[in-house]
């Protein structure tokens, strides 16, 4: 529970930093902070599936963030934040860790567990399938939609990444003579 608990102080913080940074480059960095701790959250309930395809995303999307600003090279902000801004981060912060903390009273403790789903998957899994493997049974049949959802995360993310970091321009397919030399 301490470390669920950590990482949302550590997220709370990324989040805070993004809002307040001066530098867009800071602010992007902050955001993947941000991100990167919701994948250790997946990771510590105990839901790798979700964590590898947040990392994989949000590894991704800051890339692209990054390379973005730095095409853009925005100018930095020389003005300051007044302070109702300062005002509602504190009360969205507070929230956040009422809303928080309430939500993770309501986790089982770790190592307990969280549904007895399982245990009807493996008793009924070769019945209701008529997969030998429970494991592709699960994947395939029982959890078909959140393994295409998953696969379809990870396919737009690897398009965004070869749309971004293709060469800016279009290519010549080929030389056209030159009609002056005969």
């Amino acid at each position: 529970m301490i470390a669920l608990y950590t990482i949302l102080v550590v997220m709370i913080i990324g989040a805070v930093i993004a809002i307040e940074a001066r530098d867009l480059l800071s602010a992007v960095i902050a955001v993947g902070t941000v991100g990167l701790g919701l994948s250790l959250a997946a990771l510590v309930a105990k839901a790798p599936d979700v964590a590898i395809t947040q990392l994989v995303v949000e590894i991704i999307s800051v890339v692209i963030l990054i390379r973005a600003t730095i095409r853009i090279g925005l100018p930095r902000s020389t003005h300051g934040s007044t302070p109702l801004l300062g005002v509602v981060a504190l009360v969205f912060g507070i929230a956040v860790l009422v809303v928080g903390a309430r939500v993770f009273s309501e986790i089982p403790p770790l190592g307990a567990p969280h549904m007895r789903v399982s245990e009807t998957y493996v008793a009924e899994g070769l019945e209701d399938t008529g997969a030998v493997n429970v494991v592709s049974a699960i994947l395939l049949d029982f959890r078909g939609y959140d393994t295409l959802g998953e696969a379809t995360v990870l396919f737009a993310a690897v398009m965004g990444v070869l749309a971004v970091a293709r060469p800016v321009g279009r290519r010549k397919t080929r030389t056209e003579p030159n009609h002056a030399n005969k």
